[in-house]
């Protein structure tokens, strides 16, 4: 039986695209992704992250979706960050086609995410979907490690192409907010690389006004 875990980073951040990550392998494999230390991406460090990606390519069949900003932008329009989401896993499983795949659910309701899933990817699967389910299932850790490596990867290369330091993109971040600050005084408008849909973004255009007035 072909198992396949999905999970998602930067489903939260002004800067930068959210990236989806899906991992199968078959059913006997599994045990190897324990024995390899796969474990929640959060808990392990950048460093440990890489080298685990580049083991995990080795041993599963790997897809990994990236929606831009301005992917997200023209989606939010239409319809909820959730159903983004769900309809992002549903590219990914249908790229993996698996006979059951296991889902860290970004909704609330981890039954309502699974039938949402189920709906948009039409064939019949067995789909599992809960909460930190990077942390209960080694094949969603797994694809938590490859998503969270290729949106650090996205960071990083935005900072070295614009030889500034953009923090880690979320909003919390004083080092992201300082940056949208310092570039909308510079150019007077958001950059492509950001949500604009974001009320981050929207606020720091609101900061420009005030100040202009």
């Amino acid at each position: 039986m072909k198992i396949a875990g999905v999970d998602e980073a930067g489903k939260g951040p002004v800067i930068g695209p959210m990236i989806v990550a899906g991992v199968m392998v078959q059913e006997d494999m599994l045990p190897m992704l324990e024995r390899m230390g796969v474990r929640d991406s959060k808990a392990i460090s950048p460093k440990k992250r890489g080298f685990l990606a580049s083991k995990i390519r080795e041993v599963g069949i790997c897809h990994i979706l990236e929606i831009s900003p301005r992917e997200i932008d023209a989606l939010r329009k239409r319809m909820t960050m959730n159903e983004i989401i769900v309809e992002s896993y549903v590219r990914v499983l249908k790229q993996l086609t698996p006979d059951k795949a296991f889902l860290d659910a970004a909704d609330v309701n981890v039954e309502r995410f699974a039938k949402n899933v189920q709906d948009r990817y039409g064939k019949r699967i067995k789909i599992v979907s809960e909460h930190n389910a990077d942390i209960k299932y080694p094949i969603v850790s797994a694809a938590s490690i490859l998503a969270k490596v290729r949106r650090d990867e996205t960071v990083q290369e935005l900072e070295h192409l614009l030889g500034k330091n953009i923090g880690s993109g979320y909003p919390s971040d004083i080092r992201t907010r300082c940056f949208l600050d310092d570039w909308i005084k510079e150019h007077d408008s958001l950059p492509s690389f950001v949500r604009h849909s974001w009320k981050t973004a929207k606020n720091a255009l609101k900061r420009r006004d005030v100040c202009f007035k």
